[in-house]
């Protein structure tokens, strides 16, 4: 089966609004074995979206529509999937009871415009929205699915997994042929370099597919594989991935859903042992990070903020003297800045980030995008010197995440000698 999305919005399409819509249900629908073949973004002009209905409704087994849907009068969506299915509206009393819900619950009045809303064309079926007020609609036609959500992320998100992803995947079972894929997590290490670790490609894969997905935090390697049975493209799958893991396994801190904060968390809570960290040139985003995780208490003691070589030297007992002799951009530094907070904290360990964001603050020695990490714990201080870009933000994402990586990698024993 092959789907088809369309994202109907002026916001969106004059990028006032980012579409995180069809990305996430492109990576919903190939983990799910729905190969998706084009996507597009409409304006709120009806004109427009019946004629785009009209083109993909031939192209595609699933439809997928988002946006358009609310109660104001720039919401077309469901006028025009009447007049495209040639269709009536009827009023759902399911629907209307939810809505009721949802206003009672929030202490707000029921208007005309909201009760509108349960009116469901008369050939679909209502998918129910336990997170707003507008429901979605499934139709099934000449052997194809037209589903159509809101556009507010998180109640397309929860119609998704609640109802019409299990209810694709039943349909799947039936149709004999199995996709699977899995992403493989890698920082640390360039796409190009990843490329050639991995040699010959086509004898790695065995049929299988591989993409390099690169972004600011690493490469995301994504395996795909079409089988006619399920445990015959389960095992292809694992067998693939295995061989990757034993080429460039160092790199790989996780895969799908993982994040590198969550895999460190679950190291530190595991062994039992508590962080502290000193963050310069990363303004907290490290333990930012780290606090995203439910249950960051079990691990982290403390984030220290010590922008200012003042701040170093007053909180984390930093040498006034090698600030001066090597500057606050350094190794010795990064070194007794995770020293330091260790200290202070009285934790396992402690890890430091100092350098130069951007775009000022380089020197003739020292550019923008140099960076030290420390880390320290009782036997040994060490730090490892990084070179970035010169985008600030970047920078900052980048930074944070090789200190991260170099955490992991302590607490796995894995050398970060690359």
């Amino acid at each position: 089966m092959n789907a088809y999305l369309i994202t109907i919005g002026d916001e969106i399409l004059i990028g006032q609004v980012l579409n995180t819509n069809a990305a996430y249900l492109g990576e919903q629908l190939i983990k799910n074995g729905i190969k998706v073949i084009g996507s597009s973004v409409l304006p709120d002009d009806e004109s427009k979206i019946l004629k785009e209905f009209k083109r993909v409704f031939k192209l595609s087994d699933i439809i997928i529509v988002t946006g358009g849907l609310g109660p104001t009068h720039d919401d077309v969506t469901r006028k025009c999937i009447v007049e495209f299915f040639e269709t009536e509206l009827i009023l759902n009393e399911e629907v209307l009871n939810d809505i009721k819900k949802f206003f009672e619950v929030r202490g707000r009045e029921l208007t005309k415009i909201n009760e509108e809303q349960a009116l469901v064309p008369k050939i679909a079926e209502p998918i129910r929205n336990t997170r707003g007020t507008a429901p979605g609609i499934w139709i099934e036609k000449d052997n194809k699915i037209f589903i159509a959500m809101p556009g507010v992320p998180y109640e397309m998100k929860n119609m998704m997994e609640t109802y019409v992803l299990p209810k694709l995947i039943n349909k799947l079972e039936h149709k004999g042929t199995i996709i699977l894929t899995r992403n493989l997590l890698t920082t640390g290490i360039p796409e190009s370099t990843l490329f050639s670790k991995l040699g010959n490609i086509d004898e790695l894969l065995n049929g299988a597919k591989l993409a390099f997905l690169p972004n600011q935090f690493g490469v995301r390697l994504r395996i795909t594989v079409e089988e006619k049975e399920q445990q015959k493209a389960i095992s292809k799958l694992e067998e693939v991935e295995q061989k990757i893991r034993s080429i460039i396994g160092k790199y790989i801190y996780g895969k799908d859903d993982d994040t590198l904060e969550g895999v460190v968390a679950k190291l530190l809570i595991d062994r039992g042992l508590k962080l502290a960290v000193a963050e310069s040139c990363t303004g907290g985003l490290i333990t930012h990070r780290l606090t995203n995780i439910s249950g960051s208490s079990n691990f982290l003691e403390r984030g220290v903020i010590a922008y200012s070589n003042a701040a170093k030297v007053e909180i984390l007992k930093v040498d006034e003297d090698i600030i001066s002799k090597y500057g606050a951009v350094s190794l010795e530094v990064a070194r007794q800045m995770a020293e330091g907070v260790k200290s202070i904290s009285g934790t396992d360990i402690g890890l430091s980030t100092t350098g130069i964001m951007g775009p000022t603050g380089a020197t003739p020695t020292k550019p923008v995008g140099l960076v030290y990490i420390g880390i320290c714990d009782d036997k040994i201080c060490t730090a490892k010197e990084f070179r970035f870009g010169d985008d600030r933000i970047l920078n900052k994402d980048r930074t944070s995440q090789a200190a991260l990586e170099m955490l992991r990698r302590y607490l796995l024993g894995i050398s970060y000698d690359d």
